[in-house]
């Protein structure tokens, strides 16, 4: 054979397995109210992922749909306030969950990932499987931070409480499974969530062969979730691959111990490091907070910056009981670090960068074909999601949905 013959080949087969990948798109849109949506979260996957770990899968989806230059979180760059803002539409301070790990002075208790499952008075919000419930459709929910919460004293009609042991291919399976049911259980609004890709960008890095071979692994499973809805699934289904935030590469070498802030921290209760800490005022301790603030400045040697109410303001922070006394933020490859055996080599949770961009990629029939958008805010997603599945919003949110519409087919 000779070599133009052999790539001509070649080049013929890739053009099948691409359009054996694709997911169907009827010529014409189908209404609303006939549609369904899989969201589908890939914690940590930064907006070049696809590229730099070579994720051949969500390449194809995205050639097929809708891939928006990237996706702005909101502050901070966390997992938890993230995932709650795509899933609510409102910004931190509004749905109530500010960071991973914070404290409400005026409750004088303080929240950590995943505490709404035991107290779901810290959540606040509508959440998208609540909303397409309160009009009557059912809702599934596979691992989304929070959702095994009871938003407004409900829970999704099908859901998993968290575990970090479970198998992959099973969250896989369950989705198809609950597309596949009978129309009146079925439900029409799924929400997924894989942690790998974070868990190995910050063991390793986001230039890790790790991180690269966890992008293998998730991107697989996503081209498997998309095939099966082609080939099992009966009606038309959206699915919507996001994250939550991006990686940003450290140096355990440069790293900052909290005891190199030079302060008395038995004063304080402490939350956060890596990116932050945040400081709140032991109760009833008599400590003067614009002499601490003083003498971290003094210490901080451009090591670290304290910031202001006005800063918080700028992104996005209602300045309330959650709000810590003093923020301290530090940029990257610097990080805090409880010991000298704390060691990161990637993390998140910094102002609004472009290593903390996240991803969007969008394919199905509410979604054009091959174009590619400008950025999209993660805020934008709740009420492009309702409009889709014909839902009225039933409170007031943050998004508008403005920086997703370019996306839509009609």
């Amino acid at each position: 054979m000779t070599t133009r013959a052999l790539s001509a080949l070649l080049s013929f087969i890739t053009t099948v397995f691409s359009a054996a990948f694709i997911l169907p798109v009827k010529a014409a849109p189908v209404q609303a109210s006939e549609q369904s949506v899989v969201i589908f979260s890939l914690d940590g996957f930064r907006w070049d992922y696809i590229e730099k770990h070579n994720a051949k899968n969500l390449a194809l989806l995205a050639a097929q749909g809708v891939r928006a230059e990237y996706l702005e979180p909101v502050y901070p760059t966390k997992t938890f306030p993230n995932h709650l803002s795509i899933i609510t539409g409102l910004l931190p301070s509004n749905h109530g969950i500010v960071g991973n790990h914070f404290c409400d002075k005026d409750r004088n208790q303080c929240y950590k990932m995943g505490h709404g499952q035991d107290d779901s008075s810290w959540l606040k919000g509508i959440p998208l499987w609540n909303l397409a419930q309160m009009q009557g459709l059912k809702a599934a929910t596979y691992f989304w931070p929070e959702s095994d919460a009871r938003f407004n004293g409900m829970t999704p009609s099908y859901y998993y409480h968290y575990s970090k042991h479970s198998d992959y291919q099973q969250r896989i399976d369950q989705i198809i499974q609950w597309l596949k049911l009978p129309e009146q259980t079925r439900p029409r609004f799924v929400a997924g969530y894989f942690s790998l890709v974070d868990t190995m960008g910050h063991d390793f890095g986001p230039d890790a062969q790790q991180t690269y071979e966890a992008v293998q692994k998730v991107d697989k499973l996503i081209g498997q979730l998309a095939r099966r809805i082609q080939r099992e699934v009966e009606q038309d289904v959206n699915l919507i691959i996001v994250s939550d935030h991006g990686m940003a590469q450290l140096d355990p070498e440069r790293s900052l111990q909290l005891s190199d802030l030079g302060i008395d921290l038995s004063d304080f209760i402490v939350k956060n490091s890596g990116t932050q800490v945040w400081l709140y005022k032991q109760p009833n301790t008599e400590v003067d907070l614009q002499e601490v603030r003083a003498q971290l400045k003094r210490n901080a040697r451009g090591r670290y910056d304290i910031l202001s109410e006005e800063t918080l303001k700028n992104r996005g922070v209602t300045i309330d009981a959650t709000t810590a006394d003093i923020v301290i933020e530090t940029q990257a490859p610097r990080y805090f670090a409880y010991d000298d055996k704390d060691k990161h080599y990637g993390t998140h949770g910094f102002a609004v960068t472009q290593d903390m961009h996240a991803t969007f990629v969008a394919v199905g029939p509410a979604f054009k074909q091959g174009v590619k958008i400008g950025p999209v805010k993660n805020l934008d997603i709740y009420p492009v999601v309702a409009q889709i599945l014909g839902l009225d919003l039933l409170s007031e949110v943050d998004g508008t949905g403005a920086s997703l519409l370019p996306a839509l087919r009609h």
